[in-house]
């Protein structure tokens, strides 16, 4: 099993680009705190790198911004590649395939995941019988 969850704030603003294929992906680092304390009573911090795909990158390019609180929900891939100085190197990063904001956006008043359809419309009633106001119900006993 590989499933990750983070909570955390963004440090920098997403990364959103296009693919060849015309497939978005945005990149962005979570800044989560660690459980514990130090002996000195300080906290320290993980930076986390985050990539998340298609339609949910292009919620995140739109609307994630610096210092935003977000849960990322995902699993843990590892990748190899060669550094300019000709060193193979790995980079781990979490792919993120659900990601929340859990604070309210600077201009809006709203918690919206990033993942979140447009809301369906609500039924006119519950679907039950609807009696007209003439109907004399009586005493139950």
């Amino acid at each position: 099993m590989n499933r990750i969850v983070l909570v955390g704030r963004l440090t920098h603003d997403p990364e959103l680009r296009v693919t060849q294929n015309g497939i978005s992906v945005a990149r962005f680092t979570v800044a989560v705190d660690r459980p514990f304390a130090s002996q000195s009573g300080e906290r320290g911090t993980d930076f986390i790198d985050v990539v998340v795909w298609r339609r949910q990158a292009e919620t995140v390019g739109t609307y994630m911004k610096k210092g935003r609180l977000v849960a990322v929900e995902g699993r843990l891939q590892v990748r190899s590649y060669q550094a300019a100085d000709g060193q193979k190197r790995r980079a781990w990063e979490v792919i993120g395939e659900r990601v929340e904001f859990l604070d309210r956006a600077p201009d809006s008043g709203a918690r919206v995941p990033a993942t979140e359809e447009p809301p369906l419309p609500e039924p006119d009633n519950d679907g039950g019988p609807t009696f007209g106001d003439d109907i004399d119900v009586g005493e139950p006993f």
